[in-house]
């Protein structure tokens, strides 16, 4: 499968992660033959992607394509997709909330939304899961400004703040319809306040959640424990078989060590992520406000104000989360993060030649991901 010879393309970090931000457009209209495609532009499956754009992790071989919106509510849509690094495989079963960072200033850039004076709000259709998000950033004399003085822990220096607000999408916050489940033998609380989650106490595990990722990544009895429970764990959140997903996502927890509310390792499903997804972070937090979660007696959310600090190996990411606890079943009042993004690349990329079969997606590429 050949496909274009060479696509527009813009090299961006959003928050924490970094990932090519192509135009809907600008991709070939098939699932398969697209995904054939950035395959070859991120350089997979190789584990150094050395013939791509791919830096040879997770957090880095991530795609954004953007489109202008038919929604009513949305100016653009957002499809995520997560190219694995060593297989040939690209995913839609799961959103990203750094790299939903960049699609604001990508689309005043692409032209997709005219800048504001001053700042600018795009209102953001996730296809994968069909929420909605609205990116506030500046844009002094109708230009993207990528300067600023905002800090998010795992990112060198600073940048201008990309403000991110998640409204209600009335997903169920508990999947399961209970705050505790008891998973392969493990207590654990599934929330999904915009990415589906397992929380765990570290303890349960043998482990102290204080590890380098490094560690437990080389820790094969953990891993083990851990697939067992991602795997029971989705079932139940009806996720369905998710053997070949990235959902749910599973974090430890353990008490906070530098003022935060609770410090946290997160899998992504396999790797330990250096930092803490966004989304994820949002259904933490969230899941930390539940009476009588797996939070309890481990994490010390503060008691007046909506900020929740989540600490991560690299350091902290503060949300905004207010819960409704009253109410049967608990919802989501709000979320909100603040993020930084920053262009990098803005040009042409040229795919490698095309000598495999094509790939076959994962999930509904359609933006019907499972749930």
């Amino acid at each position: 499968m050949s496909g274009p010879t060479e696509v527009r393309c813009m090299l961006m970090r959003g928050g924490t992660s970094k990932g090519a931000y192509l135009l809907a457009e600008d991709l070939p209209a098939d699932p398969a033959a697209r995904d054939d495609l950035l395959l070859r532009i991120m350089g997979s499956p190789d584990p150094r992607q050395i013939d791509g754009l791919g830096g040879a992790h997770p957090l880095t071989s991530k795609v954004a394509v953007v489109s202008a919106s038919d929604a009513p509510d949305a100016d653009v849509d957002y499809l995520f997709l997560q190219v694995a690094v060593d297989r040939a495989e690209v995913s839609d079963r799961q959103n990203c909330g750094n790299i939903l960072a960049g699609v604001g200033p990508f689309a005043v850039e692409r032209g997709l939304v005219a800048p504001g004076d001053g700042e600018t709000s795009v209102r953001i259709r996730m296809l994968n899961t069909g929420e909605r998000a609205i990116a506030t950033f500046p844009t002094p004399g109708g230009r993207v400004d990528y300067t600023g003085d905002a800090e998010i822990s795992g990112v060198p220096g600073t940048a201008a703040p990309v403000v991110i607000e998640f409204p209600p999408s009335g997903t169920p916050l508990l999947p399961t319809g209970r705050v505790r489940d008891t998973v392969a033998g493990t207590e654990v609380t599934c929330v999904d306040n915009g990415m589906p989650t397992v929380l765990i106490p570290a303890t349960a595990l043998k482990v102290t959640g204080y590890e380098e990722p490094k560690d437990l990544e080389e820790d094969l009895a953990l891993a083990d424990r851990l697939h067992e429970i991602r795997l029971a764990a989705g079932r139940l959140m009806g996720l369905g078989d998710v053997e070949t997903a990235t959902v749910p996502k599973l974090t430890l927890l353990a008490p906070p060590r530098t003022g935060g509310a609770v410090t946290t390792r997160t899998f992504i499903p396999v790797r330990c992520h250096t930092s803490i997804g966004v989304l994820g972070a949002a259904s933490v937090a969230a899941g930390l406000r539940l009476p009588g979660g797996v939070g309890e007696g481990i994490a010390r959310p503060p008691e007046r104000g909506d900020r929740v600090r989540i600490e991560h190996p690299t350091g902290f990411l503060d949300i905004e989360t207010a819960v409704d606890t009253a109410a049967s079943p608990p919802t989501a009042r709000r979320t909100a993060v603040v993020r930084t993004a920053r262009k990098i690349i803005d040009g042409i990329v040229f795919p490698r030649a095309a000598t495999a079969a094509p790939v076959h997606p994962l999930g509904g590429n359609d933006g019907s991901a499972a749930r």
